[in-house]
């Protein structure tokens, strides 16, 4: 009997979404490239607002932001990840390293720290360790 199409689940994957809110738009254009090379799917925000707006609007499965942004606090960003269902995990990028600037952010909620300028690696191992991508059945393709 041949297959019926109907019959079959679509096993194509939709790629998780990576939120990055940060106001140095060169570091949201490596965000991008970095992570989309990878397989995400990746929206940015440069600012608090716009950061906000993309939490409700898109739902992310993982949040990178930067904790001082033109017009705000980016902990409310990182409160607003924490407030999906699921909770989206968040990494927070910054310049400011202190040992009180990292309990602020993981009293926010967040779950991962790296401060700037950082490599490239390092991003890739936190993300990939909070938001694994899993290869689609049958390999890559």
């Amino acid at each position: 009997m041949p297959d019926e199409p109907f019959l079959h689940e679509n096993t194509r994957q939709i790629p998780p979404t990576v939120l990055a809110v940060d106001d140095q738009l060169d570091l949201l254009a490596t965000y991008y490239r970095l992570l989309t090379r990878r397989g995400y799917r990746v929206v940015t925000a440069p600012s608090r607002t716009t950061g906000l707006a993309a939490v409700e609007r898109e739902r992310p499965q993982l949040v990178i932001a930067d904790l001082y942004l033109p017009d705000g606090d980016g902990l409310d960003v990182i409160r607003a990840a924490r407030t999906l269902a699921p909770p989206a995990p968040v990494i927070v990028v910054t310049r400011f390293s202190g040992a009180s600037y990292r309990l602020s952010a993981q009293v926010a909620g967040a779950s991962g720290f790296l401060s700037k300028p950082f490599e490239s690696a390092a991003l890739l191992d936190l993300v990939r360790s909070h938001l694994p991508i899993r290869p689609p059945p049958g390999g890559l393709h």
